[in-house]
């Protein structure tokens, strides 16, 4: 076993080292063993990837906190690579409830997490700057206390929020690196030329989203743009998720079965989760 300290000191390496990373999303223990059968160095969790899996749908707060930190625990105990989590808007609108999450999330074994400025609100989906900043401030400062180095990511939610903005997007990634955060996050980012300019106005490493519809950007392309992170969301899961339906929707439409000559057989996944 890994133990908290090595994988600490793996996560910080990452970051540091030259060149990108992949840190891809698995929404359960078993998603994240198959994963890390394929040599990847790092896991990153999916709140829509948990949302669907305990059938809900995502973004309307209808996943608890204690459900997924337990998630990410099942995660966390079924791999010996450092797990990063996606902790939404810190389930609460208070700084202080953001610091407590950061303190629970480090708990469960977790080596970073993120903090977004959406507020999960239909009306003003995004906080004000100055909100904003304090809430990743009181997460750099809960972090910064804990026995064990955690990693807070400062999440600007623009793009996903139909506020594609760069420029509001850039000064918030900005502020929230003043404010300590050790990565930076714009998910919903799909130009080279956007991805390159708020590369350019950080110091920090920044992870990029990818698998968006419509979006030809490789990893090599993020390697050259100088992207340190790349994580996919809920990509795999909704790739699991729509192979699923396209099975079951052939049942019924024809009647046939071909679905099945593109599955995996079972003695690879059976010994994938170690039988």
């Amino acid at each position: 076993m890994t133990t908290r300290a090595e994988k600490t000191q793996k996560f910080q390496q990452l970051h540091e080292r030259d060149g990108t990373f992949v840190i891809p999303n698995p929404w359960d223990a078993g998603s994240v063993k198959l994963l890390a059968a394929l040599d990847f160095e790092a896991q990153a969790t999916t709140s829509a990837g948990l949302a669907f899996a305990l059938g809900r749908a995502d973004g309307c707060s209808t996943v608890s906190r204690a459900e997924a930190l337990q998630n990410a625990k099942d995660i966390v105990e079924a791999t010996d690579l450092p797990v990063n989590a996606d902790l939404e808007n810190g389930y609460g609108h208070d700084p202080v409830t953001v610091a407590e999450t950061i303190r629970m999330a480090a708990d469960v074994g977790l080596m970073g997490g993120s903090t977004e400025d959406a507020s999960g609100r239909p009306d003003a989906p995004i906080y004000p700057m100055a909100a904003a900043v304090e809430r990743v401030r009181s997460a750099v400062v809960a972090a910064q206390e804990l026995p064990v180095k955690f990693m807070v990511v400062g999440r600007a939610e623009n793009f996903l929020h139909g506020r594609p903005d760069l420029g509001d997007t850039i000064q918030r990634l900005q502020a929230y690196e003043q404010a300590g955060a050790d990565v930076l996050y714009a998910p919903g980012l799909t130009k080279r030329e956007d991805i390159a300019r708020v590369v350019q106005s950080i110091n920090r490493p920044l992870n990029v989203l990818m698998g968006i519809a419509g979006s030809d950007l490789t990893l090599a392309d993020m390697a050259d743009l100088g992207v340190r992170r790349v994580s996919v969301g809920s990509v795999l899961s909704r790739a699991a998720l729509g192979g699923f339906l396209g099975a079951a929707e052939e049942i019924k439409a024809t009647g046939t079965f071909d679905f099945a000559s593109d599955a995996r057989p079972y003695g690879d996944l059976n010994a994938g989760f170690g039988g």
